[in-house]
């Protein structure tokens, strides 16, 4: 099943509107520490399973956006897929990612704080 996509201006009108959804930042725990889009947990596709996610977003109708890097990473997309098979439905993927997302100029954060690359 493929799962349905989200531009980057729809995903940055739901973050300024604070629209009820959750965004996923799919990258390794590493990565995501480093920089991470506004208010996105780290969920890669070796952490998804059910008891972790049934206490994160307990509601298996809750909007979700996955992402990761950009098109050529398909963490975001394995994800997204285990999301499916444990029975969310309403998982959307943000294939542009974080590299769209920055080279956009669209805020980063890192720790809860604004992420500002130097």
């Amino acid at each position: 099943m493929a799962t349905a996509t989200i531009t980057a201006e729809e995903l940055r009108r739901k973050l300024v509107t604070g629209e009820d959804f959750v965004l996923v930042d799919a990258l390794a725990p590493m990565i995501y520490a480093h920089s991470h889009l506004p208010g996105a947990i780290n969920v890669p596709p070796s952490a998804v399973d059910a008891a972790r996610l049934a206490k994160r977003i307990p509601n298996l109708n809750t909007a979700i956006a996955v992402y990761c890097s950009g098109p050529g990473c398909d963490d975001s997309v394995v994800t997204a897929q285990r999301l499916h098979e444990l029975g969310y439905t309403n998982v959307r993927h943000y294939p542009g990612g974080k590299d769209e997302w920055r080279s956009l100029g669209l805020p980063l954060e890192r720790a809860g704080r604004p992420y500002v690359a130097r």
